[in-house]
């Protein structure tokens, strides 16, 4: 279930404007104070940081906000970089514009050495602090001076690109489409100039001598393998700030919102709360159906900014309807994507041929994926290797096709579909046992988006020959079932691929085209 993005305020820090939200109605106030970058309104198009948001948010009011020079707050001036102080200045400044007099801090990676500063300075606002991923001294708990100039390197020569993405989400490097995403999220969380500035800015950071002056409750938070900031870092916080407990985690991915984020939200809770929450999630049977939109840019671009956001608002209107109207539940997805789940397979099937003519109507082209797997439900949101599976067999469609996985063709047995096997490759898993099959509506049959063929009999196998054969004498799928041993859905089976391969509409075609050949 996705949550709607809050309202973006603006909080007064001086000369600059602070942007923040506000998520959750709970008792305790916490305060999210974010990384080296962020990006308040793209953030919750990945579902991972939506997914911590909902948990800290049921629990606590969440105030989260973009750091001066990101997101949606104001740039800063690269030739006078803002202090510590003031950056630090900036929290109180979003409590106060908040109506927050104390609150628990949730610094991750700079945002625990920032949470750091504040407490140190300002402990009458701060009722604890959790430091995720964190460091007190960036030269020894990220990186040298050496390591530093090629990592600026990088910034000035593919800011934007998402070339930054395996040195911060290692374990997502080869996911195209997040990729994609997190490119997006440096260009919209900082320019190339910002994000040097605010690099050279972190660069100064060193707050080891304020540890011993925090006397708040602490928890500290940290990967054992963590690619940005080193473990040793975070076990060092924990070791100088009196009283603080440490949390080991595994993982190399650095976000707070990637990896094990249940794990997390849980220890935050407990520490906040004090009492560990129960599980509730569990694993249930469901048909996910996945939609992705093909080559978007291209119509984005002919269309301009405003009406292709106008199109993909309709879109999402009209098949959050149709969804609906075939008894299935939107379960998220990105900005170029929709995920949703059933409870019948041969209502995704529907659902899926139906969603294509709202598309076809906005000019869109609409790839979609459809498999039936145990998935972990946790307070409406799914997860699991089924849905990663869904959404790889939403890529191996065409425009205006539908594939679905063969547990999926096997349950809708009999529903007034056919289903076409569908060549994969390269296969979709190392021992190609798992197969795909196209979609076609019964009344007719008509494969969805295939090449012009030449009909020909010798495309046909021995067993589609036999069964033509039966076709041509007038026999039923039932009879040619009986007549050849078969279940009569492998002898529907058998005359869907025969239309297919011949090139032909309808079984009488098939039909006749073997009467000619009989008579030839």
């Amino acid at each position: 279930m996705a949550m709607a993005i809050p309202r973006t305020r603006y909080a007064r820090s001086g000369d600059c404007r602070i942007a923040y939200q506000v998520i959750g109605n709970g008792s305790i106030d916490l305060v999210f104070v974010p990384g080296i970058i962020s990006n308040l309104d793209l953030q919750w198009e990945d579902t991972g940081f939506g997914r911590l948001m909902r948990r800290l948010s049921a629990f606590a009011r969440v105030i989260q906000f973009d750091k001066r020079g990101t997101g949606l707050s104001d740039r800063v001036d690269a030739n006078d970089l803002p202090s510590l102080a003031e950056r630090v200045d900036d929290i109180r400044a979003v409590m106060d514009a908040a109506g927050s007099g104390r609150a628990v801090l949730l610094g991750a990676s700079e945002g625990a050495a920032l949470s750091i500063a504040f407490a140190a300075v300002q402990p009458s606002w701060v009722r604890a602090l959790i430091l995720y991923g964190g460091y007190a001294h960036f030269q020894s708990g990220v990186m040298g001076s050496e390591a530093l100039d090629g990592f600026i390197g990088t910034i000035e020569g593919a800011w934007g690109t998402g070339a930054s993405l395996p040195l911060f989400v290692p374990g997502r490097a080869k996911d195209e489409r997040f990729q994609a995403w997190w490119a997006r999220f440096e260009r919209l969380s900082a320019s190339p100039t910002a994000a040097l500035a605010l690099m050279r800015m972190n660069a100064r950071i060193d707050v080891r001598d304020q540890l011993q002056s925090i006397s708040v409750p602490t928890l500290v938070i940290h990967r054992r393998e963590d690619v940005w900031a080193k473990f040793a870092a975070g076990r060092q916080l924990a070791q100088k700030i009196a009283g603080a407990r440490f949390v080991e985690l595994s993982g190399r991915d650095h976000p707070i919102w990637t990896g094990e984020i249940d794990r997390v939200a849980d220890e935050i809770e407990e520490f906040v709360t004090g009492v560990r929450p129960a599980p509730s999630h569990h694993r249930v049977l469901l048909t996910i159906l996945a939609a992705r939109l093909i080559a978007p840019e291209r119509l984005a671009r002919r269309l301009g900014d405003g009406r292709w956001r106008e199109h993909l608002d309709q879109f999402r209107q009209a098949a959050a309807g149709t969804i609906a109207r075939f008894g299935g539940e939107v379960a998220g997805g990105g900005t170029e994507e929709i995920c949703a789940h059933f409870a019948s397979p041969a209502r995704a099937v529907g659902c899926a041929l139906a969603l294509r003519d709202p598309a076809a109507a906005l000019e869109l082209k609409l790839a979609l994926g459809i498999h039936t797997g145990e998935v972990e439900l946790h307070d409406g949101a799914l997860s699991g290797y089924a849905l990663h599976l869904t959404e790889r067999i939403s890529n191996y469609a065409e425009a205006g096709q539908v594939l679905v996985s063969a547990v999926v063709s096997d349950l809708a047995s009999g529903s007034g579909f056919h289903f076409v096997e569908h060549p994969v490759n390269p296969p979709m898993e190392s021992d190609g046992r798992l197969r795909l099959f196209s979609v076609m509506a019964e009344q007719h049959l008509e494969p969805l988006a295939r090449p012009v063929k030449t009909p020909s009999l010798e495309a046909l196998s021995n067993r589609e020959r036999e069964v033509l054969e039966l076709v041509a004498d007038g026999l039923s799928n039932a009879a040619v079932a009986e007549e050849l041993n078969l279940s009569e859905h492998t002898a529907k089976r058998h005359v869907a691929n025969i239309l297919v391969k011949l090139d032909l509409p309808t079984r009488a075609a098939a039909a006749a085209m073997m009467a000619r050949q009989r008579s030839a």
